[in-house]
Order: C-alpha cells, then sequence, then structure tokens
C-alpha cells in the first residue's frame, strides 16, 4: 500500500513537473542571453531527477527536447539538418535529465549505506545526500545538456558553425559564442534553485 501511494505520489508529481518544463520551454523563448534562449527548463528536470528518480528525469528532459523542437527555438539548426537537430536536441534533453538522476541515486544509496554501517540516523545522512547529492545532480545536468549539444554541432553542423564563427576560432565560437553564457547562466540558477526546492519537497514529505 506504501508503495503504491508513493508511486501515485511520484506520478503525479511529474505530471506537474512536464507541465511546468511545457511552460518553462514556451516562456523561455522569451528570456534570451546571446543569441539563444535561457534553459531555465532544467530546473524542474533536476528536481523530477532528484524527487522521482532517473526515468521521470529522462521524461522530463525528453519532453524539454520535444518543447524545443516545437517551440521553434531550433529552427536556425532544423533549417540545416531536420535529423540532425532532432537527435540531437532529444537527446541532449533526455540525456541530462537521466544522468542527473543516476548522479543523485548513487549518491543517496551511498550516503545510506554508510548511515547504515555507522548505525547514524538514516534520516541525517538523508538530509546530506539531498544537499550534496542534488547540488552534484545540479551541476551534472547543464554539463551533459551543453556536452551534447556542443557534439552535435561538431557532427551535424560543423561547416555552417565555422560560417558563424568568421574571422574566430571555431573552438572558441562554439563554446563562448554558441554555449559559453548560457551554460552559465543555466549552471548558476540550477546550483541556487534545484537544492532549496528538493530540499522543501524532501520536509513537505516527512512531515506528512
Amino acid at each position: 500500500m506504501t508503495n503504491n501511494k508513493t508511486n501515485i505520489q511520484k506520478l503525479t508529481l511529474g505530471a506537474i513537473l512536464t507541465a511546468l518544463v511545457i511552460l518553462l520551454q514556451l516562456m523561455g523563448s522569451f528570456i534570451r542571453f546571446g543569441p539563444f534562449s535561457v534553459s531555465l527548463v532544467l530546473i524542474p528536470i533536476v528536481i523530477g531527477a532528484a524527487t522521482c528518480g532517473p526515468y521521470i528525469g529522462a521524461w522530463l528532459g525528453f519532453v524539454f527536447g520535444v518543447a524545443v523542437l516545437l517551440s521553434g527555438d531550433a529552427a536556425a539548426f532544423l533549417a540545416i539538418s531536420v535529423p540532425g537537430t532532432i537527435l540531437t536536441v532529444l537527446l541532449k534533453g533526455t540525456l541530462c535529465g537521466l544522468c542527473a538522476g543516476l548522479v543523485y541515486r548513487l549518491l543517496a544509496n551511498f550516503d545510506i549505506s554508510l548511515s547504515l554501517k555507522r548505525q547514524s540516523p538514516p534520516a541525517n545522512v538523508f538530509t546530506a545526500s539531498i544537499n550534496i547529492g542534488v547540488l552534484l545532480a545540479a551541476f551534472v545536468c547543464p554539463i551533459v545538456n551543453t556536452g551534447i549539444f556542443l557534439l552535435g554541432c561538431a557532427v551535424f553542423f560543423m561547416d555552417t558553425v565555422a560560417q558563424w564563427a568568421g574571422n574566430m576560432n571555431v573552438a572558441a565560437y562554439m563554446f563562448l559564442g554558441l554555449a559559453g553564457g548560457n551554460f552559465l547562466f543555466e549552471l548558476s540558477a540550477n546550483l541556487l534553485l534545484s537544492p532549496t526546492v528538493v530540499k522543501l519537497l524532501h520536509l513537505a514529505k516527512r512531515s506528512k
């Protein structure tokens, strides 16, 4: 009965976060940092990955990718290669959510196993795993998202990116022009907001 209740709670939270991902992506089209929109969507992806597990994180990332394609945010790349754009966008979204969830779960399981060996109160160590685990998940998520984006650019769009770079070094343009500002903003927002929200959700769950 408890497992069913937990599963229902995870599915409900996952549904809410799915709607939030879509909303934030549509709103994010109007929030720009340089030539591309800022992905505030990574925050609910990290929250879902930490509280509901890696598969929900992967689902939220996939929804993020679909929303990017439908919002027109990837129009410049779709004009160059439709298959390359679809693969890159869906893969970077799905894997950033999956990896964030796996990192959080690995650390949480490791901390809980240590608490049992030391006979410490599991709740105290689990609080530590929330703080550290979510920070690492929030760090990994934008790294994977940006890393696969840059990899996709190198594989599918290198000729066009070289034209966009002009006289600038192509690699420098990719890191600084295409991804730099966005990555730093996304990383900062994730590190600041995701741990706080996840901790509040866990405190609310424990108080019931």
